[in-house]
């Protein structure tokens, strides 16, 4: 998807219309994205090692062995607008959209 590199839009610090750069943002790993959620983590590793039988949720194989695990062929993309006045970074307030690559032209 072809995105323009300036665009002018409304800039909640300044409280008015400006240009706006447009940057992707970087993706987070899933440990800087909720780290306190190492638990977790642990749970869905020890879920494909407990065996058969009757072991509640760590019965069932690893989230990584389900058939529709990772199918989605596109990620979100996260864009930032840099205000061109104030020099602040904000977001779009909606979550973005699916597209499987983006160019700034």
């Amino acid at each position: 998807m072809k995105f323009p590199k300036t665009r002018k839009t409304y800039c909640p610090t300044c409280k008015k219309h400006t240009e706006h750069k447009i940057i992707e943002g970087k993706k987070k790993t899933r440990g800087s994205a909720h780290p306190l959620s190492f638990g977790s983590k642990k749970r869905i590793r020890q879920r494909g090692h407990m065996g058969i039988g009757n072991h509640g949720k760590y019965s069932k194989p690893a989230i990584t062995k389900w058939r529709m695990a990772g199918r989605k062929t596109s990620k979100k993309v996260d864009l930032r607008f840099e205000c061109q006045v104030c020099k602040k970074m904000h977001g779009i307030s909606k979550g973005g959209f699916r597209t499987r690559k983006i160019e700034f032209k």
